[in-house]
């Protein structure tokens, strides 16, 4: 997976990476857009945001809200 330009498995890598793109965008559906674009599929849940693996969809850790 790429966090930015770099090709990670860490976790913490990648929800800087999320977290750097929510601070660019206006709405929480253009940071999900945006994040599909990256191949990251965003979810609310009641603790936060699930983060997915697209195109397998496989969740892969929680940003909590």
């Amino acid at each position: 997976m790429f966090a930015g330009q770099t090709l990670t498995e860490n976790f913490s890598d990648i929800r800087a990476f999320a977290m750097g793109e929510r601070r660019k965008v206006v709405s929480d559906a253009e940071w999900r857009f945006r994040m599909r674009g990256y191949g990251y599929n965003l979810r609310k849940t009641d603790s936060g945001y699930e983060v997915a693996r697209l195109p397998q969809n496989d969740v892969i850790g929680v940003i909590e809200a």
